[in-house]
């Protein structure tokens, strides 16, 4: 590759890391911010809702954007809208405004990466797939490394250094960016002419509404009476009301000309139905330990946030290291074995954190993290290649959708888990009970990728 195109590949590198670094480093901050905002651990968690809803919603959305406005104009202004949300969230009066600025950050990251891939596939012709497998290094490094470089910066300079952190990345990118990216095309007569309805249309406004309603409508129904200790009336309504919106949601998509989840994909393909489930499955127990984790050792044991970002970093570590070991396995033998090692080490993991006590040395923590971490590798090729096999190629494009969005869905759940367990108050028991359930799901996951195993032996005998 040229160097101009190192150069655009670095650009593009140092936007879309923003979206995973932001989404991770605030794992260690959370009890930082419910000291200072007087919240309780289902109130606080919103900070890892709101970043993942929106972010379901943004990234779609900002990829048909790019295809009718330009992908370039696109990555710029969401550095722009990054710069500004990071600047003003840590000047926030009150938590809802912290809320608020996160779902801005949420919303200008997401469209870096929703466009950061298609800018590289476009612009570098030669050696495309070294350039992707770099720009992936960017995302799940950053996804690492990021309750590290948060446990490190709130230790030292408290919460607000969470935002301004991504200020120098930021200015870099854009400068970088503003000089390799290549100026986009005029816009297409379709685009000009396009009016707010049509817009609406291509998007799937009203999808989306309903969607959003429903899930945070539910999601509120279920904190708030998990936290007050008791179900009232309003709780009940609150939650009845996010079920109606999201049974109109799945109502409403099946008709839908250009459907914001395409639901009826799910019907007509039962096998990317079930690696979808399981990508979930997958993400509901990796990001609750990920979430849970640093609450548990600085609120249970009281670590400091720096040991615990330290702590943290074996699990980025073991990961990483895992993912291309994982790849050369999977080349050879498929994705099947892979997951299912996966699942077994879920499992023990799961166990081990189970049998923790009050005592157990922190380092002992490391056990854990490690078969996480390595599991971690092992699914983040593993769940790709799967993905592959069980999608048709004229629909690759709507099954890469669809598995991000189960993504989401998974962290959404996580946190979901965590503030159901957990209540107000983030302690030891509730983190037992966490354990219990995430040995549940890791079972599941075990049933699941041996129920592949046997069917794959079984097609190819």
């Amino acid at each position: 590759m040229s160097v101009r195109s190192w150069w655009l590949m670095i650009s593009v590198g140092l936007g879309i890391l923003l979206n995973p670094l932001n989404s991770s480093m605030v794992s260690v901050a959370i009890p930082s911010l419910q000291n200072v905002f007087q919240l309780d651990f289902t109130g606080v968690s919103w900070i890892i809702f709101s970043f993942y809803i929106a972010s379901s919603i943004a990234q779609p959305i900002m990829g048909k954007a790019s295809d009718l406005f330009g992908r370039r104009k696109m990555f710029l202004i969401g550095l722009v809208v990054a710069f500004i949300a990071s600047l003003l969230a840590p000047l926030s009066p009150t938590f809802g405004w912290l809320i608020v600025f996160r779902i801005v950050q949420s919303i200008g990251t997401s469209m870096m990466v929703g466009v950061g891939m298609a800018i590289v596939r476009i612009h570098i012709t030669e050696k495309q797939a070294t350039a992707l497998s770099v720009l992936s290094i960017f995302l799940s490094g950053a996804a690492a490394i990021g309750p590290f470089i948060g446990g490190v910066l709130v230790h030292w300079w408290n919460w607000p250094a969470i935002f301004f952190i991504n200020i120098p990345f930021v200015v870099a990118s854009f400068l970088l960016a503003w000089r390799t990216i290549p100026k986009d095309e005029s816009p297409t007569s379709v685009a000009r002419n396009m009016s707010f309805r049509k817009w609406f249309d291509l998007i799937d406004a009203r999808g989306i509404l309903l969607f959003t309603l429903g899930l945070v409508a539910l999601l509120v129904g279920l904190l708030s009476a998990k936290s007050s200790g008791h179900i009232s009336l309003e709780n009940v309504i609150v939650g009845l009301i996010g079920l109606v919106a999201l049974g109109a949601f799945v109502r409403y998509e099946l008709k839908a000309t250009s459907p914001f989840i395409p639901l009826r994909t799910f019907a007509k393909y039962p096998a990317l139905t079930w690696v979808n489930v399981e990508f979930m499955f997958v993400n509901v127990l990796y990001y609750s330990l990920f979430f849970g984790l640093p609450s548990y050792l600085q609120v249970v044991r009281h670590v400091s946030e720096f040991q615990t970002g330290i702590l943290m970093l074996s699990l980025g570590l073991c990961s990483l290291a895992a993912s291309p070991i994982a790849g050369r396995w999977i080349d050879k033998s498929g994705p099947r074995p892979a997951l299912l090692v996966s699942a077994i080490l879920m499992t023990l993991g799961s166990v081990w954190l189970v049998t923790l006590n009050p005592t157990s040395p922190v380092i002992s923590v490391c056990l854990a993290l490690a078969a996480f971490g390595i599991s971690n590798g092992l699914n983040n090729v593993g769940m790709q290649a799967a993905l592959f096999q069980s999608s048709p190629k004229e629909i690759i494009g709507v099954a890469s959708g669809l598995f991000n969005t189960s993504r989401y869905l998974g962290t959404i759940f996580s946190s979901l888990l965590i503030g159901i367990v957990m209540g107000g108050k983030f302690s030891f028991e509730g983190f037992q009970v966490l354990g219990i359930v995430l040995t549940v799901i890791a079972l599941t996951l075990v049933f699941m990728s041996r129920r592949r195993l046997d069917s794959g032996q079984l097609r190819e005998s």
